[in-house]
């Protein structure tokens, strides 16, 4: 059997499709691929580690001797580490496949595109560690001017409408928990017990009002 062609191709989140990128790796088969066959893996999973699902399957069948060339859209598909990239090259290497990087015009299999992809895993890594240290620079910042994460400010419930209200008591009379309500609503927990208090509160008082008076 031949061997064939791997291509994978990685986003950071759910929200996140692989759309950009197929077309260009299409275009791609299309021109080189030269009729060998060719398979897919797919990630939607950080590129801080090499542990994914998918591309453990595609590390699997590398090993296994199945594929020829390993193309993707560009370096940082495979990964933001520099030591789990370089590790990963030297493998390749050693299984003779070759990786093809479309965006970044990066060819494995030979010496100047080794070069540069030893220099490009550094600067992927270095661009997520400056990334990483400018969330916590940001958040430190915003913490020492009294912004808060996890809820409303003490004392002050998040505004509901009165669709929602009906919609918490409908859940939580059906024995859903605060916490899966509030996902369901898109609130936070306290404004789900808020809510739940207000219905009872008017709940108490329609009951005062509905006694006979003495």
């Amino acid at each position: 059997m031949p061997r064939q062609i791997a291509v994978y191709v990685r986003v950071s989140s759910k929200r996140q499709d692989t759309r950009s990128q197929e077309p260009d790796l299409k275009r791609w088969i299309e021109a080189y691929a030269d009729g060998q066959p060719v398979v897919w893996y797919r990630d939607k999973a950080t590129g801080k580690n090499m542990h994914r699902p998918g591309w453990r399957k595609l590390e699997a069948d590398i090993a296994a001797g199945k594929f020829a060339k390993l193309v993707i859209w560009r370096l940082d598909r495979l990964g933001r580490t520099a030591s789990g990239l370089t590790a990963l090259f030297d493998d390749l290497r050693a299984r003779k496949v070759g990786l093809v990087s479309l965006r970044d015009g990066l060819n494995l299999e030979t010496p100047s595109g080794r070069l540069m992809a030893n220099v490009l895993a550094s600067v992927a890594a270095y661009e997520n560690e400056v990334r990483s240290e400018r969330i916590v620079a940001g958040q430190q910042a915003a913490r020492a001017n009294g912004k808060r994460w996890g809820g409303s400010k003490p004392g002050k419930r998040k505004s509901v409408t009165a669709e929602q209200i009906a919609v918490i008591r409908r859940l939580r009379a059906e024995g859903m928990h605060v916490s899966a309500i509030a996902r369901t609503v898109r609130v936070s927990r306290p404004t789900v017990y808020s809510a739940l208090d207000v219905c009872q509160k008017s709940m108490s008082i329609k009951k005062v009002a509905r006694r006979p008076s003495r």
